[in-house]
């Protein structure tokens, strides 16, 4: 199942047709390769992406050079706005440089908007203005609950998460990604997995 842009709020809020033309005029469709960087930490973040179709992936490398899978995009009907929407919200909002890249798994199609086209479209419509408050609110929890998960449980309690909640990014990403979303090397996620007891 794809969804566009206008369908997601719409499954969110009524959309009247002033909310779905302003949608129109201001976010675009664009189409990117696979293996391609859509964003960079250490730039500043300028668009927002409404993943339509296809794979990518967030990141961001510590002092180390350890790099961590911050989260995964794809549109299916396992996905939720975790998924859906790729941006680094901070770098996005105050203008300063991101802390995640983001990259391209596969080729994918997506609908961009720029800061200012939606602080417009947030002006001019209480409808959009409202749909993207819960966008907001979703991301936040999910956000919250990623950092919490990463700073307070061992590799095998992630692990355990993985399988109970998003058992389907083991069918969809390889165990390198997939290590690299627990914050492990695909050597210790090779042992867990052998211990492990459904």
């Amino acid at each position: 199942m794809q969804y566009s842009f206008s369908d997601y709020l719409r499954s969110i809020v009524n959309l009247d047709a002033q909310c779905i033309t302003i949608i129109r005029e201001r976010a675009k469709e664009v189409y990117f390769p696979k293996g391609h960087i859509i964003s960079s930490a250490g730039t500043v973040c300028r668009y927002a992406y409404f993943l339509i179709s296809g794979e990518a992936r967030s990141f961001y490398t510590n002092f180390s050079g350890k790099t961590t899978t911050w989260i995964f995009h794809f549109n299916q009907p396992v996905s939720n706005v975790k998924n859906l929407l790729i941006v680094d919200y901070k770098s996005f909002l105050n203008g300063k440089p991101a802390s995640l890249t983001s990259e391209t798994l596969t080729s994918i199609k997506a609908i961009q908007i720029s800061k200012s086209d939606l602080d417009y479209a947030l002006q001019h419509s209480l409808i959009f203005e409202r749909a993207m408050r819960k966008v907001s609110d979703k991301s936040f929890i999910v956000a919250y609950d990623r950092a919490f998960t990463l700073l307070t449980m061992s590799a095998t309690e992630r692990y355990h998460k993985l399988i109970e909640e998003e058992p389907h990014l083991l069918q969809m990403f390889s165990n390198q990604y997939i290590a690299s979303y627990l914050g492990i090397t695909p050597q210790s996620l090779s042992r867990i997995r052998s211990n492990y007891l459904p």
